[in-house]
């Protein structure tokens, strides 16, 4: 063989050893790091059962590099849970991440130039970085296998399930969580997460800086008491322990629960996120900021915030705002203050004139308990409190036992389950002494009452059943008249005459026979008002059927409001409602039957039902649901404010053409009205607009706002009231809204309708969307308007402000979606929304 063959020869053979070898390590199944095998961008190393892969990497819209550790799947997003050169990024491609001469890990750039190390010093000569199973990076001896440095120890704003949070109260140092400066720069930013310890009582708190943001309420032993529902759902995952002043909080899960991490997002939000296996994608679950009440002290001090009440903050009993004018325009951070001093002065006061206590119930408690005794019962508790001046509070919780307060509460706040009592000092009188007045005559009082009450109950059940029969033999015989007349009548007062005498009535047996007996198999489903059925006449017609539920006050009210509303509609886009029936208890209304399932169930079903529905579809639905709400705002005999327009809400018929259905909330307006004011917050959270949900304010613009979500759902495939993890957002809008600010809205498109052809008329609709859901009422445009930007006929389009509901804890106007039912649609063909109170 010629020598310049051989030469040839053997540097192919080189070139195709070096291509093995790079192919061995760039392919992961190595996991280790030794002073003389380093990783070079792109290189990879994987944990030895392969659940973890560490490398180069660039956030997203970005092209910096960073040395991290991410899951090692194929499920995207790709989830980061640490990062190594994170305040100290790669501009290019040539880093190198190895192990120095002094035993260090470092980051180097393509000039040796150190732009990272774990910087501890330590004797071994011998050391080696391995990534294990856990995600956990580890420098130890080699020989030895004792660890020297571990990235768990120190983590970014990825908590996995084998790290733990720790706080040592005597020499102050922690191992806490700090979140990204933002999705695209995983430099620090300004929140973190970790335990603070007061008493030796420690509690899971977010900072922004300096200020507390968010705060878990006190460690009672097994749960944190300010996480309602931690008792049942997390009770066997998390667990504290304490040695030589050393607090650790870990999370052990057990292996059916497939906890995946708990997360510190840029916008201070923790997040846990499991893995569903059946899917292959990330779902999250808890989420600490849920309503305007999880923000630290929304209420100021002496304030108590109520995510179910309008407004959602109140003064203590015993107190009034600092400032009423501020207070009523919803910025309550300057709080409460005191009606009447405390009497600390015994001399000066009377038994009868002591303070007391007056006791809040199932409440979050306030942050920093002054001090805790341990050994105290409840009625020490009290006694301690009452005989210290400066208290103004006391609880007692198991596992804890008295904790006692001074100075200002702050950051209380109301739950429907959970949290503990909280006992309030308050001088004599500013209590309420009804229980004293009556105290002499209680008991004689209470056995008078209680024969009358059953001798009332006896002679109620005899005339009932008169009265039934009465009744139902009154309606069998007025049932074949259609100019009936109903008086509504609510809490003994008649509101208004309902005149129905367009509408046909069925008789009850009609109804049952075409259920087949209202047959579980022909139920479609089930409402506040409600079951809803399937049904099908002796003619042929197939009708829907929703049934009043005997012990639904909710759904009678909904009935009359339905009733009074829809029977005086008639368009292509408002479901028909065909005739009712009232015989004896019985109470139905008859719709016409839509075959095709509710929208809800085919933009957010499974890929098979959303490629039903192509874009040309999805627009001719978006544009039905304008001209529909057009008509109930401007063109119909009335105008009415639908207030529960949302996905489940849109029929669809044979054609999938849109109606409007479920006016069992909807509320008509008057000539010359515009805009009207309720306690009585009805619809779904992630619909309502911020006036809406916040001050109990509705109009033609809280529809535009609920339509405004809807748009944005119909072309994203996705909820509002969900967690995007790829760009760190508490709900849709602020995922479109952060989207549109990195101009890059074609990752908002659900795929199945993406085509260059209709790319500009998609984007179109979203920046109508956007336009519908800002935050200002003044802003948002009318439904006759939505209809001209749709179609084109106004060209250029304003530019969107930013959305209602978007991550701003400063803002009265913020609410949060309830987060009900994020992985179910509705297969009802007629549904019904319940009430949510707030």
């Amino acid at each position: 063989m010629k020598p310049e063959k051989l030469l040839s020869f053997s540097t192919h053979l080189l070139l195709l050893s070096f291509s093995y070898f790079c192919t061995r390590f760039c392919s992961g199944s190595r996991d280790t790091i030794t002073s003389t095998t380093s990783i070079k961008d792109p290189a990879t190393i994987v944990s030895n059962a392969s659940s973890f892969q560490l490398g180069f990497f660039s956030p997203a819209n970005s092209t910096n590099r960073h040395v991290g550790i991410w899951f090692n799947n194929q499920i995207s997003p790709q989830t980061i849970v640490w990062v190594a050169n994170r305040d100290n990024p790669l501009k290019d491609s040539s880093g190198i991440f190895t192990i120095s001469e002094d035993g260090n890990l470092v980051v180097l750039d393509g000039n040796h130039n150190l732009l990272w190390s774990t910087n501890v010093s330590n004797s071994a000569t011998n050391v080696s970085a391995r990534i294990l199973d856990s995600g956990n990076l580890v420098l130890e001896d080699s020989v030895s296998k004792m660890v020297i440095w571990q990235s768990f120890k120190n983590p970014c704003d990825v908590f996995l399930a084998s790290m733990e949070f720790m706080t040592n109260t005597r020499t102050n140092e922690k191992i806490q969580l700090t979140s990204w400066n933002n999705p695209s720069d995983p430099s620090m930013g300004s929140f973190s997460l970790g335990l603070h310890v007061l008493h030796n009582i420690p509690e899971g708190v977010v900072w922004n800086g300096q200020n507390t943001y968010w705060r878990s309420g006190p460690w009672n032993g097994q749960i944190f008491i300010g996480i309602p529902n931690m008792d049942s759902t997390y009770l066997s995952g998390y667990t504290l322990d304490i040695d030589d002043q050393t607090y650790y909080l870990s999370a052990t899960f057990n292996e059916d629960k497939n906890f995946g991490y708990l997360s510190l997002s840029p916008q201070g939000n923790v997040q846990e996120t499991y893995m569903n296996f059946q899917e292959k994608r990330w779902r999250a679950g808890w989420s600490a900021l849920q309503t305007p009440c999880d923000f630290y002290g929304a209420c100021g001090a002496f304030g108590i915030c109520n995510p179910r009440a309008s407004p959602v903050c109140r003064c203590l009993r015993g107190f009034n705002p600092k400032h009423e004018e501020e207070w009523n325009r919803g910025n309550w951070s300057n709080g409460c203050v005191r009606n009447t001093p405390l009497k600390c002065d015994k001399s000066n006061k009377t038994s009868i004139e002591e303070d007391g206590f007056h006791v809040e119930r199932l409440v979050k408690v306030p942050f920093l308990a002054e001090w805790v005794d341990s050994f105290s019962s409840i009625q020490d508790c009290r006694v301690k409190c009452l005989g210290n001046c400066s208290c103004s509070a006391y609880a007692y919780v198991n596992g804890i036992r008295c904790m006692l307060w001074k100075g200002d509460l702050i950051d209380i706040q109301k739950f429907e389950s959970g949290g503990t009592d909280l006992y309030l000092r308050l001088p004599y009188g500013d209590l309420d002494h009804t229980k004293d007045v009556k105290g002499q005559r209680g008991i004689i009082i209470g056995i008078v009452i209680s024969v009358t009450f059953i001798i009332f109950i006896v002679v109620t059940y005899i005339w009932c059943r008169w009265k039934s029969r009465k009744q139902a033999e009154k309606n069998r015989s007025s049932m074949g008249s259609k100019a009936k007349i109903w008086k509504l009548r609510r809490d003994d007062t008649i509101e208004e005459d309902v005149k129905l005498e367009e509408l046909p009535v069925y008789d009850f047996e009609t109804l049952v026979s075409a259920t087949n007996n209202f047959a579980p198999s022909n139920k479609l489903g089930q409402g506040g008002f409600g079951p809803v059925y399937k049904g099908k006449l002796l003619n042929g017609e197939e009708i829907a059927v929703k049934r009043l539920s005997r012990v639904s006050n909710q759904g009678y009210e909904e009935f009359l409001n339905e009733v009074r509303v829809i029977s005086k509609l008639q368009h292509r886009n408002l479901v028909q409602l065909l005739g009712c029936c009232i015989e004896g208890e019985e109470k139905t209304l008859v719709y016409e039957y839509m075959p095709n399932l509710s929208l809800d169930a085919l933009i957010f079903g499974s890929p098979k039902q959303k490629l039903i529905l192509d874009w040309r579809k999805r627009y001719n639905i978006i544009d039905g649901i304008a001209r529909g709400l057009l008509y109930l705002h401007r063109d119909s005999r009335l105008r009415i404010i639908h207030r529960d327009l949302k996905a489940s809400n849109i029929l669809l018929d044979k054609d999938l053409n849109p109606k409007i259905s479920d006016f069992g909330m909807a509320r008509i307006f008057g000539g010359n009205e515009v805009q009207a004011n309720t306690l009585r917050i009805v619809g779904t959270y992630g619909y309502m607009s911020p006036e809406y949900a916040m001050r109990g304010q509705f109009s033609e613009k809280s529809d535009v706002f609920s339509f405004g979500v809807l748009l944005l759902e119909i072309i994203s495939g996705r909820r509002n009231t969900g967690f995007y993890l790829e760009n760190h957002a508490l709900n849709l809008l602020e995922f479109v809204w952060k989207l549109r600010k990195e101009d890059n809205l074609i990752p908002l498109i659900e795929p199945t309708i993406y085509k260059v052809c209709w790319q500009s008329e998609i984007l179109r609709c979203i920046h109508v969307g956007l336009l519908c859901v800002q935050d200002f009422i003044n802003d948002r445009p009318n439904v006759s308007t939505i209809i001209s930007m749709i179609n084109s006929d106004i060209v250029d389009l304003p530019s969107p402000k930013q959305p209602g509901f978007v991550s701003r804890p400063q803002d009265s106007n913020m609410t949060s979606s309830s987060q009900q039912n994020l992985n179910h649609f509705s297969v009802n063909n007629l549904t019904q929304t319940t009430i949510i109170p707030r």
